[in-house]
């Protein structure tokens, strides 16, 4: 059994836990123990995000290294005025400084556009990203300091959904290695207002659309192979 499967990953759901369901489904089709099925995913989603997963499934997986580094969009929901020591809504929230005049639409647009193009970001310290041989986010959840450097990331496109205070909604196009909690923190600091990503939903990964995606409870045993995409 060789493929992608395009996954709309729900809320709360890990990455590992759409690679578990496909691979135990799998083995069932194949005859084999889930530990001897290979799945893997294209760009981890954090559980509180939700959309396009994409799976490949047996020797597809060899494909991941290559497909990893394609072009993502992604729903945005972007709350100002707070900060987060994760970066979204499932970390800590501190009310960021005084009370002040809130950013007008044109202020925020502008805003948006200083960060389309190649820019350097740093990636947030609760990130997968390995330092000393162990993740960042071991290390900070730990209480220890993360300290990780500045990385060349693009993004192609940054569109304004729609602002009311504190809400900004976008819909943002980025190149491989972005983090969009980082994006929104950093938008926020530059505004002065401080912000958290508190929403996040991904649509694309290069040529595939979440819109293509099933829900991986529907996959089962008389389904799956039918849904693989060559």
């Amino acid at each position: 059994m060789d493929g992608l499967l395009l996954i709309d990953k729900p809320k709360g759901w890990t990455s590992f836990d759409a690679v578990n369901y496909v691979r135990s489904v799998a083995a069932k089709v194949v005859g084999k123990k889930p530990r001897n099925v290979k799945v893997g995913h294209i760009g981890t989603l954090d559980p509180a995000a939700t959309g396009l997963l994409v799976l490949c499934v047996g020797k597809y997986t060899k494909k991941v290294p290559d497909l990893i580094r394609h072009d993502k969009t992604y729903e945005a929901e972007i709350t100002f005025g707070y900060t987060s020591n994760t970066g979204d809504a499932e970390g800590e929230l501190v009310a960021y400084g005084a009370p002040g005049d809130t950013p007008e639409e044109s202020a925020v647009i502008a805003t948006l556009a200083k960060f389309v193009g190649d820019i350097e970001q740093v990636p947030p310290a609760f990130s997968a990203l390995k330092i000393g041989g162990k993740r960042a986010y071991e290390l900070a959840r730990a209480g220890k300091e993360v300290k990780l450097e500045p990385r060349k990331i693009h993004i192609y496109s940054i569109d304004l959904v729609s602002y009311e205070w504190p809400v900004l909604k976008v819909t943002c196009k980025v190149g491989s290695g972005t983090y969009i909690r980082t994006l929104a923190e950093d938008i926020g600091s530059e505004l002065g207002v401080g912000a958290y990503l508190s929403g996040l939903r991904r649509t694309e990964i290069d040529k595939w659309c979440v819109d293509d995606a099933v829900d991986p409870k529907s996959i089962s045993i008389d389904n799956i192979t039918g849904k693989l995409l060559a």
